[in-house]
């Protein structure tokens, strides 16, 4: 009896890649031509101090800055933006001056000194790599999230330096773009001869982020970082922290000791660092390091030069704003008196303490802001949609450049604030039972009198410049009739003009990755898989456990009931798998009337779950042992989805 599966099928996350140029893209409206010189009147553009700050220290930079993969295959390329993007060019019609300004700055990289042996490679990913000379080797902070990126600022950096051996790397915290490149730190290197420090918990985070819900936040991560948009002035631009993301091998190594502590001090090759917890800000697991001689601050993502997400669009666990803002005035309190330069993984420094300590009190009170004033509409009976339109900021977060929406947005934090106290639902009835867009979008046209009556009035809208609620007038268009194509270009129009007038990278790359869908389909192919065979063997059986539970179809398992015992016999720990009540429920409590047992090494499982072997071939070579009613297990792998990642967004 043959049985052949993958138990993490349809376990990735696909986050960036390439598509054609769609012909349709249309210019700039009047009336966003109009919205965008009201930004470039209303911001103090006359202020270059972020110019200075991000070429500062500049050493060196590659004459062209395309990355293959060894099969040849571009996974990072900075030459398309560099043939429409230039210091000197003023914002097309198409692009608000602000992002534009900020997409300015992404572009200075190359290797530049932080400080004397601080330096960093910026632009050769969405994040930068910091390399720390210690007495004979480098101390690598936070390396990309490709192994082929990674790979090349190490090249390039002992290219221009001198070439040092990896002595140690840390990740900051447990996003991708923090340590998914760690392998193309090792170059002729073992793993064993490098030192890996994380933050208590990292890989429990690390891993469960790309697995659970990875299928739904990579198809939401292709609109977030505009990852298959065309590189020009009508397409993707920035992503608010960099560029865009890399398209290699990301991969995981794991650490070798945690940081557990806040004052918790290491010296590796003669450097002495001083790390600050901060669980819960920008990660669920995160820390700041700081190097005492040289008063200089490591501040990992918890602050960039923009205002962060307390919910990231490709979806998250909502973040704690209060307690960010608690954090970063314990980093004032730890360092404040001594700082000199402070540094972090996207973005460029800030020299000075007399400067330094001002921006680190607006960046904490920007989520201070956001999270008190949130709250206080909510108090007084506004919900999330009403409060993201009435809340503004303060004239001196408003105008400081540090502060602005380019990554997060005030308008989806307040809302973010709102769900994490209230939940979806607004208070009113009315929402308590809504009905889902398809049905709500037939009862719309119908009462607006029609599918043509209300194209015609949606087109009106447009012709006034009323895009918002031609987004939302055209959605119920096209959910009430995807085959309607007037309707759903007359959408595309409207999502175009709101993302030329977005000052959020990500915010552009949403509404422009959803006009591309509406005019061409659906994508089919390209991007990374995060849910990588580092990030598979580095799940607890616990976890594989939990992921085949979230992808157990209930309807097939309706009125079965069976039991699955697992023995890992290099861990020396039995699971018992149980069906019932069409639930998957894992223990190691185990009974005396398994239908099923298996018997195997978490490696072998692992090699099943990658589909590097059948459970079949498992069985045959003998690495697989299993007793009992092999139909039972057969029956189960049938109950299982497989999660299909090209899902419908702008279309039912």
């Amino acid at each position: 009896m043959k049985i052949i599966f993958i138990w993490l099928a349809g376990c990735s996350m696909v986050v960036a890649g390439t598509a054609a140029a769609s012909n349709e893209s249309k210019p700039a409206t009047e009336y966003t031509q109009f919205a965008n010189q009201q930004v470039l009147e209303s911001l103090p553009f006359n202020d270059k101090q972020d110019f200075e700050d991000a070429s500062r220290g500049f050493l060196a930079r590659p004459d062209t800055l395309t990355i293959r993969n060894e099969d040849g295959v571009v996974v990072w390329d900075l030459e398309q933006y560099k043939q429409f993007i230039s210091l000197d060019t003023a914002a097309p019609d198409t692009v608000n001056p602000s992002l534009w300004r900020n997409t300015q700055l992404g572009m200075e990289h190359g290797l530049y000194e932080v400080r004397e042996d601080i330096y960093q490679v910026r632009g050769f990913d969405l994040t930068n790599i910091t390399f720390i000379a210690g007495d004979t080797g480098w101390i690598v902070f936070d390396p990309l999230i490709s192994e082929e990126t990674a790979a090349a600022a190490l090249a390039f950096i002992n290219a221009e330096l001198g070439e040092r051996p990896v002595k140690a790397i840390i990740y900051s915290h447990s996003h991708i773009d923090h340590y998914g490149g760690a392998r193309g730190l090792l170059l002729n290197q073992s793993a064993e001869d490098v030192v890996v420090l994380a933050p208590e918990h990292f890989t429990e985070h690390a891993v469960s982020e790309n697995v659970i819900a990875g299928n739904a936040m990579a198809r939401r991560a292709i609109y977030m970082y505009g990852a298959l948009l065309p590189r020009n002035a009508q397409g993707g631009l920035n992503g608010g922290l960099g560029m865009t993301v890399s398209t290699g091998a990301a991969g995981l190594l794991l650490p070798t000791q945690d940081i557990i502590e806040t004052g918790e001090s290491h010296t590796i090759d003669g450097v002495e660092m001083i790390f600050q917890m901060t669980p819960g800000s920008e990660a669920p697991a995160e820390m700041n390091t700081y190097f005492p001689e040289w008063k200089a601050l490591w501040m990992a993502e918890n602050t960039t030069n923009t205002m962060h997400n307390i919910l990231t669009l490709r979806g998250a666990l909502v973040r704690d704003p209060l307690i960010w803002a608690t954090f970063l005035n314990e980093t004032i309190a730890m360092w404040g008196d001594a700082v000199e330069v402070k540094f972090q993984s996207h973005h460029w420094p800030v020299w000075g303490n007399d400067r330094i300590i001002p921006y680190f009190e607006k960046q904490r009170d920007i989520y201070k802001f956001i999270h008190d004033q949130s709250v206080r509409l909510m108090n007084l009976g506004y919900t999330g949609e009403e409060i993201s339109e009435m809340l503004r900021l303060p004239p001196e977060l408003e105008n400081n450049w540090a502060t602005r929406g380019y990554y997060g947005t005030l308008r989806h934090n307040s809302r973010a604030v709102y769900q994490r106290y209230m939940g979806w639902y607004t208070g009113n009835p009315s929402d308590l039972n809504n009905l889902p867009p398809k049905y709500a979008a037939e009862r719309y046209v119908e009462f607006m009198g029609g599918e043509s009556e209300t194209l015609r009035k949606a087109q009106t809208s447009f012709d006034q410049g009323d895009y918002r609620w031609v987004a939302e007038v055209g959605k119920h268009l096209v959910f009430n009739n995807p085959a309607n194509t007037n309707a759903k270009h007359l959408l595309a129009d409207a999502y175009e003009q709101l993302g030329y007038q977005a000052e959020s990278g990500p915010w552009r790359s949403v509404y422009l990755q959803g006009a591309y869908e509406l005019r061409n389909g659906v994508p089919t192919s390209g991007g990374t898989t995060t849910a990588s065979p580092d990030t598979i063997r580095a799940m607890t059986p616990e976890m594989v456990f939990d992921y085949l539970a979230v992808r157990l179809n209930w309807e097939k398992a309706a009125g079965k009931a069976f039991k699955i015992q697992i023995e890992l016999t290099d861990l020396d720990e039995s699971y018992q798998l149980e069906v019932k009540n069409a639930v998957l429920n894992h223990s190691q409590n185990l009974s005396d009337d398994a239908d099923v047992s298996l018997k195997m090494t978490t490696e072998v499982m692992n090699r099943i779950q990658l589909g590097e072997v059948t459970l079949q071939e498992a069985i045959d070579n003998g690495d697989l042992s299993v007793t009992g009613d092999q139909d039972v297990l057969i029956n189960f792998f049938s109950m299982l989805d497989n999660f299909e990642m090209w899902f419908n967004i702008v279309t039912p």
